[in-house]
């Protein structure tokens, strides 16, 4: 567990500090490319087919699943290598990583993502954002199921978080109250999602990418002097970086 600090910023990961629609539509065009585009429609029934049961996308699980009906191709095993060696750091939306350093100056930064054990922390370290928080991550099936966890490991006065999906936050809103303050970068299909935008109320921040966080005033949720949070920042935290 991590000492106790004034504010915590807890940061969601694909289409918020990542560009996943990329990535999805680049895994598409080289599913295609490779096995044509009637196998690839193949390939991303079964990835949605998981996701419903996982509650989280697992593209190495769907491809596994996929390779069930396809021992015949033996090429597939390529499939894995143009995931694990894809350039995660293009991905980084502008002003991401200057986001996180700026959050820095006014509480401590902790990634706090859903995902499957392997192809996601994969995409965190290779994109550089592990080190940019360093090493902070916490990754779960369903993060907002996991509150209680998140704060026993970063505890904090008050905590921010930092997400594409207006469900999440409104699921987190419910569990901490006003100990969180909820902050909606409008990018992502999620975030362009109308029925999504309806069906939720609003976040008590709004920007429209994730770059705008910086220069964001913060000092209403700072109440320990500047000193203190500096001193608590450089203090060693040990932690278990996946749960």
């Amino acid at each position: 567990m991590a000492a106790s600090v004034e504010v915590t910023f807890l940061l969601d990961v694909d289409n918020t500090l990542l560009d996943n629609d990329r990535l999805q539509a680049d895994l598409k065009r080289h599913f295609a490319r490779e096995f044509g585009a009637e196998n690839g429609d193949r390939y991303w029934a079964i990835m949605e087919k998981l996701r419903a049961e996982l509650g989280y996308v697992d593209y190495l699980g769907a491809m596994q699943r996929y390779r069930l009906a396809h021992l015949d191709e033996p090429h597939l095993l390529l499939m894995s290598a143009f995931l694990m060696d894809y350039p995660f750091a293009e991905l980084l939306y502008p002003g991401a990583l200057a986001a996180i350093a700026y959050l820095r100056r006014w509480g401590r930064t902790v990634i706090l993502s859903d995902g499957d054990v392997i192809f996601q922390p994969r995409k965190i370290q290779q994109s550089g954002l592990w080190h940019a928080v360093e090493g902070r991550v916490l990754i779960y099936v369903h993060k907002e199921q996991m509150l209680e966890s998140v704060a026993h490991r970063y505890p904090a006065r008050h905590y921010v978080m930092v997400d594409d999906k207006l469900h999440i936050l409104a699921a987190m809103k419910r569990f901490w109250g006003d100990r969180l303050t909820t902050v909606f970068p409008h990018q992502g299909h999620y975030a362009l999602d109308p029925k999504a935008l309806a069906a939720h109320g609003r976040a008590d921040i709004a920007i429209e990418r994730i770059g705008d966080l910086v220069g964001h005033d913060f000092s209403g949720l700072v109440r320990t002097p500047k000193a203190t949070i500096t001193h608590q920042r450089g203090r060693h935290e040990r932690h278990n970086p996946i749960a």
